[in-house]
Formats: structure tokens, C-alpha cells, sequence
């Protein structure tokens, strides 16, 4: 597994990114359709937390054989890999936010799920014709791209606060600081669930919650337009 994968341009059509989907695939493939994405050309990358809270993790396996659909590991993903090396935290809080399928999945199940979250990459990077695009799940803890994917191909030391940083990191939310990342166009997370997308340098947060009550928001990777679907 690397933690850091590298995508090449997309010659034959468009490339989305989409924000946390926690276990409603079919609200997010009804979303596709209104979209108008097309599944023979377009790629589909996902922020992380593809499961707990709705009724449909069992499907994000499908949905990661996809040759189309890509994902980072989130928190979510993290999770699970832990409950299966007996490190996860309180059993009643991951519960509580939303892993009670997974906890209740015979170990076999809990197994094969945690086999395929931790073939995910922590961070990615999508070439486009306008630029560099990053991923994470919730945020970039350095101020240049070029640190990150070091650490994460190096397996440089600390190699587990920088995982965890990426994937449950708000502090940029929380500062509301702009200064962004440098070397790359843009860096595209989730995690914290918001009523808009927002930008905070160039760093676009787009969880708008379509798991829930909000709605699903695709980001076109070329232009950084911003879709409420």
C-alpha cells in the first residue's frame, strides 16, 4: 500500500472530487446522474469516509472496484482498521458515530472491509491541464505540498501524527487560516461538515453534509467550480 498516490491527467473526459459520503451511495449516484457524469470518461475522486451513519457502507467496496472511482482514507476508514487490531477507541463511541454495522459485521466481514480501507492512500495528487490538484480527508498539516508527499512516500518519522493530522485535523477551519498550501493548485478536503463549500486560501473544504441533511458538492477538478448537486 502507498500512502500517497500520483494521478495522471484525465485525456477523455472530466474529473470530479466529492465530499464525505458515510454509507448513502444511492443519494450519491442519483446525485451522478443529475450531474450528467459519465462513467465511461469522467473519475470520480472521493475525500474519505465512505462509510458509517447511512444505510449503504456495505456497498463502498463496489463502489472501490470501480475503475472510475478513487478515495483517501478517512477517519472513518481509519476506524475500522483499528477495531480489527483491537486499537480502536470506546466501542460505544464509534457507535455512537455511526460504525454500529461494522462493529456488528462478523470478524470475517470486519476483516475484508479493513483489508481493502487500508489499500488507500492517505493523500493524492490529480494532474488536470490547469495544474496540480491534493487530497486529503481533512487537511494538509504542512505549508508546502512537497513536505507531505515526502513524509508519506518516505514513511519519514512521526509518520503516524501526519496520518492523523490528515484525517482529523480542523485547526485550519478553526483559525480560518488563508495562507493555503504551496507547490500545488489546490487541495481538496472534507471531514468537517459545513451549509457551503468554503475556501480558505486555496484550500477547498466541500463536506456539505450529503449524508445527511445538506447535499453532495462536486468539484470540477479543471475549473474549481464548485457543484450543489
Amino acid at each position: 500500500m502507498s500512502k500517497f498516490v500520483h494521478h495522471a491527467i484525465n485525456p477523455a473526459g472530466r474529473d470530479y472530487a466529492v465530499g464525505d459520503i458515510h454509507g448513502h451511495f444511492a443519494r450519491l449516484q442519483a446525485s451522478l446522474d443529475r450531474l450528467g457524469f459519465n462513467p465511461a470518461s469522467d473519475r470520480l475522486f472521493s475525500v474519505g469516509d465512505l462509510v458509517d451513519r447511512g444505510p449503504h457502507s456495505e456497498q463502498s467496496l463496489d463502489w472501490l472496484a470501480r475503475p472510475w472511482f478513487f478515495a483517501v482514507q478517512g477517519n472513518h476508514e481509519a476506524l475500522a482498521i483499528q477495531v480489527t487490531a483491537g486499537i480502536a477507541p470506546d466501542p460505544a463511541m464509534y457507535r455512537a458515530s455511526g460504525g454500529g454495522w461494522f462493529l456488528d459485521s462478523p470478524p470475517a466481514t470486519q476483516r475484508r472491509f479493513a483489508s481493502h480501507f487500508a489499500q488507500l492512500p492517505i493523500a493524492m495528487e490529480i494532474q488536470t491541464a490547469a495544474g496540480l490538484i491534493g487530497m486529503v480527508h481533512a487537511d494538509c498539516p504542512f505549508p508546502d505540498w512537497a513536505t507531505l508527499r515526502e513524509y508519506l512516500l518516505l514513511h519519514l518519522p512521526a509518520q503516524r501524527s501526519i496520518d492523523e493530522a490528515c484525517q482529523w485535523s480542523r485547526a485550519r477551519l478553526k483559525s480560518g487560516n488563508r495562507e493555503g498550501v504551496r507547490g500545488i493548485r489546490a487541495v481538496i478536503v472534507g471531514h468537517t461538515p459545513l451549509r457551503v463549500p468554503k475556501r480558505l486560501g486555496n484550500v477547498v473544504h466541500i463536506d456539505t453534509a450529503g449524508w445527511s441533511e445538506g447535499y453532495f458538492t462536486f468539484v470540477d477538478l479543471a475549473t474549481l467550480r464548485c457543484h450543489r448537486v
